[in-house]
């Protein structure tokens, strides 16, 4: 019987990926503006952890200046997140080098 708790903590962690599910233009666009940068940040920058861990708060910042549609199609995609994040880099370099 003291399994069954866990269980359900199982269940509702597979319920909800990625904290609280996917960002959609629906949810997105019923949010105030200034909230909607916001929640495209706290999706964003943990995948950008993922890929460049010193820079992400930087790389998430420049992402943040793009158009919100564009950050959308590029939470769907890693490989979009991947191209992204290589510019983002290729610009700090160009800036600090």
């Amino acid at each position: 019987q003291p399994a069954a708790p866990q269980q359900q903590q199982q269940q509702q962690q597979q319920a909800a990926p990625g904290a609280g599910g996917p960002l959609t233009a629906a949810a997105l666009a019923a949010a105030a503006p200034s909230a909607q940068k916001q929640m495209l940040g706290e999706k964003l920058y943990p995948l950008v952890m993922k890929l460049q861990p010193q820079l992400a708060g930087k790389i998430t910042g420049m992402m943040l200046e793009m158009d919100n549609s564009e950050l959308l199609l590029i939470l769907e995609s890693e490989q979009q997140l991947r191209n992204k994040v290589f510019e983002a880099m290729r610009v700090i370099e160009q800036r600090t080098g």
